[in-house]
């Protein structure tokens, strides 16, 4: 079976849309599934399947959205997938903290024209990268204000999205090498 990383969009922010990581556990090793770690409480899943990226993501919205009566995006990697993305780190010589330098995983590639858009827009000094189905985002000033996080918030890319920052990335990785 393998190793992949399920990201569970816009759960635990604030006081609405709880997803107890205990419970997630619980619910995914009783689903069959294999060796269920989570990381942080902000919805980072590594877990082992037979079940193909694109199958295991509908699987899991369905069984989520009947567990926790929430509608919950997921996105799943490979373990493989994943190392991928942090050894492209197209910004590695400007994102000099982990913490405001975040990937948004895509369900798919954001058409031509969004691209033009965005690559349209001045954000300067913030930068982002998009390659394939993943975009790098820095944002030396952080997300509070951050023009180019809110470019790319949910709804505008015409996929769906999750960010998580490199720290958390890096760390996925890890709990997937354990």
């Amino acid at each position: 079976m393998a190793r992949q990383i399920a990201l569970l969009g816009a759960i635990n922010l604030g006081s609405r849309r709880r997803v107890a990581m205990g419970e997630l556990r619980e619910l995914l090793t009783s689903l069959g599934y294999g060796d269920v770690r989570t990381l942080l409480q902000s919805g980072n899943v590594v877990l082992t399947s037979t079940r193909s990226g694109k199958t295991l993501e509908r699987e899991l919205e369905k069984k989520l959205s009947a567990r926790f009566a929430i509608d919950i995006e997921v996105l799943v990697r490979t373990r493989a997938q994943l190392a991928t993305v942090i050894e492209r780190n197209p910004l590695a010589a400007v994102a000099d903290d982990p913490k405001r330098y975040q990937v948004t995983f895509l369900s798919a590639e954001p058409g031509a024209t969004r691209v033009r858009e965005l690559a349209e827009l001045d954000l300067a000094p913030e930068q982002f990268v998009i390659s394939g189905r993943e975009i790098y985002a820095w944002h030396p000033d952080g997300l509070q204000r951050s023009r180019l996080a809110a470019a790319l918030s949910a709804g505008k890319l015409g996929v769906c999205g999750t960010s998580r920052n490199w720290s958390t990335i890096t760390k996925l990785l890890t709990l997937a090498d354990d």
